[in-house]
């Protein structure tokens, strides 16, 4: 996965990120409304030792719940979990960087524990933290992100809010990939970006957000860097018939609707939910 800066240290799967980006950027392509634009703000997103993230919520989470935060399944401590690998309930006392509206930290949030993770039909992880929503409010001011239960629409314009480089790129969803091939890995439904959102190393797990509802409608993950066909770096889509199209500095998402119908009482991960089509262990 490109969008991570755990490969940068390796040289081999990501990016390198040595070209920070400027902070607190704000991109205003000509394909996405500026005035709409212009309401999303950094409030609610993280920043990870590698990657962006954002303190998310589903319509049904409560106050008192535990809030989570949502990133890559690649952005996981324990490095990228395999091919039909799937990570529950696993103890970490991982921190995040919470950030303001203008992007200033202004908390050190921790995690009790990896909820969910994997890289298998999507790329997602789910961090349980030690805080409730109502104290993260409470002490700072701050709202968690609400997850669409609604798919996005072709055409949708869109934010990508990255919390590690403190950067706004704004877009429109250009259509979606019926199936993103990269290495060993497959996800389905991904969303396609318009060229504008150029999302570079350190943006991965940014939330997608609909600038229309200020809701995440998927998130960050990849991109093609170098035209290759398939690859680590460059994936490519693979439609129903299995015919493969290369689209080389484009960048994709993994959507996040989904995930809603899995996050029961108490903000629980609940696989066996009704409706719940996650990969399961």
């Amino acid at each position: 996965m490109k969008k991570s800066l755990v490969g940068a240290l390796f040289g081999v799967l990501l990016i390198g990120a040595a070209t920070a980006a400027p902070a607190a950027a704000l991109d205003a392509p000509s394909d996405a409304p500026a005035t709409k634009a212009k309401a999303v703000n950094f409030a609610g997103t993280v920043a990870l030792s590698n990657c962006s993230g954002s303190v998310v919520r589903v319509p049904d989470s409560q106050p008192t719940d535990p809030a989570l935060v949502m990133s890559n399944g690649h952005c996981l401590e324990s490095g990228f979990p395999g091919p039909g690998e799937v990570v529950v309930d696993q103890p970490s006392s991982r921190t995040f960087s919470l950030l303001n509206s203008a992007g200033s930290k202004v908390a050190t949030l921790r995690a009790s524990k990896v909820a969910y993770g994997t890289m298998t039909d999507t790329d997602v992880s789910l961090y349980e933290l030690t805080s409730t929503y109502q104290q993260i409010e409470g002490s700072y001011g701050i709202k968690a992100l609400e997850l669409s239960a609604a798919r996005p629409a072709q055409g949708t314009a869109i934010s990508v809010v990255s919390g590690y480089w403190k950067r706004i790129y704004n877009c429109s969803v250009d259509g979606f990939a019926y199936r993103l091939k990269e290495g060993e890995w497959t996800w389905k439904d991904s969303v396609r970006y318009t060229s504008t959102c150029d999302t570079i190393g350190g943006t991965s797990g940014s939330p997608v957000l609909d600038q229309s509802t200020g809701k995440v409608v998927a998130v960050n993950n990849t991109g093609n860097e170098s035209g290759e066909r398939c690859t680590d770096n460059n994936p490519c889509e693979v439609d129903e018939s299995g015919n493969v199209t290369v689209r080389e500095g484009i960048n994709y998402a993994q959507q996040t609707y989904g995930i809603v119908p899995c996050v029961g009482i108490g903000n629980k991960i609940d696989l066996s939910a009704a409706g719940c089509e996650l990969p399961k262990p």
